[in-house]
């Protein structure tokens, strides 16, 4: 039975307009509007005039919207209430996707949005670094003496000619982390893989600079030191001189850390506090800790000084030496308590997370992150941090490794793979390492032949044509994939290998194989991901949350939406 027009009533509509996704700060409004039927005078009656002539309500006229509300208002009232109650939800929902948008009942003034960006203010840290060979002159600059915190959020500095207090800094940070989730420190990083085989920051200690080589492996930072020298290279730089009286002692909480893994038991009561360290390659330095004032560039080019726990290292044997033609020392970047990282997060001045982007181009410059502020927070990859029984290193599991469609063996167990900066290049267990070598003699039989005489590496073919860059021969290679989490294909993250990741050109012009048989390096099971695979990515060792993440980049800038200042200073 069709209602009469005369049953019909008036009924409420509220109309909810979310915000554009891409400007979330506009807010939400809420519209109401009431539907009425055609009004007629309380005395006249359709009934009564069956041809009346009246004019439409304009919200009517030709409206097929209206008509509809009309016929929900008369037949479904409780669809009305149900569409007003999942739009209801609706807004619940997106107030739960962008939390920062604004609350439809509360009204922002002024202070409120003054306490809002004082929350997401940061200050961040840069050290200069460039490449040895031709690097460019960095101007000398007075250290601060009072850093302030200015409205648009950065720190800048007061210039003075006496070096800063490192109690006063230590304060100012102490302070700021009361406002501020955490600090960031950035440090351009130069170098590469092939020739010189290293990557290295430029850091000044005391009244020197030295070139350090990064390395996410080492625990502890070190540099050459005339303590007398006994054996040392000639270094990028002269030797530091260790200052008087800031020798660590024995007793000290990172002396017990530094010599809990090494074969000579800890002396409590000795003076100083000896360390020997060996790596992989069976190289070793041998030194004290000591402590110095690392001199640190703010994000703004603002500079503060803090004393950090360091190696003077004394007696250094093996390859190491010829690292230390190019520079003066090692930069250790792992989860110890005694790494720079941790001694600056110790401190509260930054989170402890650490992130590095390789440069691929031989002339290019990349960068360090310590601290969480510049981290993406889309179009990362991440994985669970896995943990080691007695190392501090940055490693996760491996389910499957394939070269193109072909597996390659993990011996029909779980595998991991550690990150070290401080390889240049990738190792693969023996089988592994062999079944990739078996299949890639495919390449042969397409324009490519081994040469035995070019000793740049284990494997290197030459092309039959001239390879001026690295696309003239990756479509001859396949991908090599790290399927982690999941043995599930569709639903388990993946790390790619490009032909670029683990492939390099050498000065004859050939192209080299930058992966190598590791049964005989770590504990032979573990790949290790060296630099020639991890450039190109900006990769993020994140302590707090446990978690390894990595994304392609240009490693040009970090990607960071809320800092406009300029990346380089100087």
């Amino acid at each position: 039975m069709e209602p009469q027009l005369n049953d019909q009533r008036a009924h409420a509509v509220v109309i909810i307009t979310l915000p554009p996704s891409d400007d979330p700060s506009q807010g939400k409004t809420i519209s109401a509007f009431t539907l009425t039927d055609h009004n007629y005078p309380p005395e006249i009656h359709p009934e009564d005039h069956p041809n009346p002539t009246f004019q439409p309500d304009p919200l009517h006229q030709n409206s097929d919207l209206g008509l509809w509300f009309s016929d929900l208002s008369t037949g479904s009232p409780r669809l009305v209430l149900s569409l007003l109650a999942i739009s209801l939800l609706a807004i619940a929902f997106y107030g739960s996707v962008f939390p920062n948008t604004v609350p439809v009942f509360r009204v922002y003034d002024e202070r409120d949005r003054d306490e809002e960006a004082n929350r997401r203010e940061t200050s961040s840290f840069v050290f200069p670094v460039y490449h040895k060979l031709g690097a460019r002159a960095i101007p000398d600059r007075n250290l601060a003496e009072v850093v302030d915190v200015v409205k648009s959020g950065i720190l800048v500095e007061s210039i003075d000619k006496e070096l800063v207090n490192p109690v006063k800094v230590n304060d100012v940070f102490s302070t700021m982390a009361a406002s501020f989730d955490s600090s960031t420190t950035i440090l351009p990083v130069g170098g590469d893989v092939y020739p010189n085989g290293l990557y290295f920051t430029r850091i000044l200690v005391g009244k020197h600079y030295f070139y350090l080589d990064i390395d996410t492996g080492s625990d502890l930072t070190w540099v050459q030191c005339d303590a007398p020298c006994r054996s040392c290279a000639k270094g990028a730089n002269q030797l530091y001189t260790p200052r008087k009286g800031m020798l660590v002692r024995s007793a000290e909480s990172l002396c017990v850390e530094i010599q809990k893994n090494q074969v000579t038991e800890h002396c409590e009561n000795c003076e100083q506090c000896d360390y020997e360290i060996e790596y992989a390659d069976l190289s070793s330095s041998l030194g004290v800790l000591t402590k110095d004032e690392f001199h640190i560039n703010l994000y703004n080019g603002s500079v503060a000084d803090l004393d950090i726990v360091f190696g003077c290292g004394y007696d250094q044997q093996g390859l190491l030496l010829n690292t230390l033609v190019k520079a003066d020392g090692i930069l250790g970047l792992s989860r110890a308590k005694i790494s720079l990282p941790s001694q600056l997060a110790s401190r509260g001045i930054i989170s402890n997370v650490v992130g590095h982007c390789l440069p691929s181009d031989l002339n290019g410059e990349g960068y360090i992150i310590m601290g969480s502020d510049l981290v993406p927070t889309h179009g990362m990859t991440w994985v669970p941090m896995l943990h080691h029984s007695h190392l501090e290193v940055y490693q996760m599991q491996v389910s499957k490794v394939s070269y193109g469609y072909g597996m390659l063996s993990l011996d029909g167990r779980v595998g991991k793979v550690l990150f070290d900066t401080g390889s240049s290049y990738t190792y693969f267990p023996n089988k592994a390492y062999s079944q990739l070598v078996k299949s890639l003699k495919e390449v042969s039989g397409l324009g490519l032949t081994l040469d035995e005489s070019d000793k740049t590496l284990p494997i290197c073919w030459q092309a039959d044509f001239l390879i001026s860059s690295m696309s003239d021969v990756k479509r001859f290679f396949r991908p090599i994939t790290l399927q982690i989490g999941s043995k599930w294909w569709i639903i388990s993250r993946k790390l790619v290998l490009q032909p670029e990741d683990y492939l390099i050109i050498s000065n004859k012009g050939n192209i080299c194989l930058g992966i190598l048989d590791g049964s005989s390096v770590h504990d032979g099971s573990t790949i290790i991901l060296g630099d020639v695979s991890m450039r190109g990515h900006l990769i993020v060792y994140d302590n707090v949350k446990r978690r390894i993440g990595w994304m392609r980049s240009d490693c040009v800038r970090p990607r960071d939406s809320d800092f406009n200042v300029p990346f380089f200073q100087g």
